[in-house]
């Protein structure tokens, strides 16, 4: 693999590390306010790229199949849906500010359930980010380096405050700097792991490209339907994730167009 990909899958992980290393030079826990307003953000990012990285380019990779073309990126989204449905009642995890855990019963603790929350919606992430390059490396759907950069960078820069809403809690919890560090970089983990499987599998199925990028989206989507939107509208002044979700959504479409022109 190029080196060029290397970096395209490691940036969005770098960019959770580093949020998460907020534990080590700031003092106080993020106030509900601005985790409304980087959910929001983190919301908008996801929605754009969902559109203007996957959806689109997948039905210009099945522009052959004419009217029909929307065909891959329908089934492909659908799947992507019921992907992290099933997940989502699989893997036992705990979203922020929810008392009750969701998934199958399971003994874990708190901070592990907390993780898992955010590694859940880390997997399509990964695997968007890993349609994108297979896309590159593939296709002939007219991504190109730039344009998979693009959503690296989109995604590195809303994973930087998640990678900060898990670390700070904990730390504001009790728990050791260290070990919040750790826990809110292994919430991302998945993300490479997951970006590395979708390029292997598309490489040895390239007529499946489409429906990977389009799986991706529809795991996304999910993710921000299921989770990020009720978490950024609760409380009062709401109306700061819905901004910060405008903001966020406006960067990503001018990131892929820009840069993947």
């Amino acid at each position: 693999m190029p080196i060029e990909l290397w970096q395209g899958l490691l940036i969005p992980f770098a960019g959770t590390t580093l949020g998460a290393a907020c534990v080590f030079f700031m003092r106080n826990n993020l106030g509900e306010m601005v985790q409304r307003a980087l959910t929001g953000f983190a919301a908008g990012v996801m929605v754009a790229a969902s559109i203007w990285s996957l959806l689109l380019p997948a039905m210009e990779q099945a522009a052959d199949m004419g009217r029909w073309s929307f065909v891959p990126a329908v089934v492909g989204f659908w799947l992507g849906i019921f992907f992290l449905l099933g997940l989502d009642r699989l893997i036992p995890h705990l979203h922020r500010g929810s008392a009750e855990a969701e998934g199958i019963k399971s003994s874990l603790g708190k901070t592990t359930m907390l993780t898992l929350a955010v590694a859940l919606h880390n997997i399509p992430e990964g695997m968007a980010v890993g349609a994108v390059y297979a896309g590159w490396l593939y296709g002939d759907s007219g991504i190109t380096l730039a344009g998979a950069l693009a959503l690296s960078l989109g995604i590195a820069i809303q994973n930087f405050p998640e990678g900060a809403i898990i670390s700070m809690p904990l730390k504001a919890e009790g728990v050791s700097k260290s070990r919040s560090f750790l826990y809110g970089t292994l919430s991302g983990a998945v993300e490479p792991i997951g970006a590395i499987l979708t390029i292997l599998l598309a490489g040895i199925l390239v007529p499946v490209l489409p429906y990977a990028l389009s799986f991706a989206a529809g795991a996304m989507v999910y993710v921000v339907v299921e989770e990020l939107i009720p978490e950024m509208s609760v409380g009062k002044h709401s109306n700061i994730g819905t901004i910060l979700f405008a903001v966020g959504f406006t960067l990503m479409m001018t990131l892929d167009v820009a840069l993947g022109a």
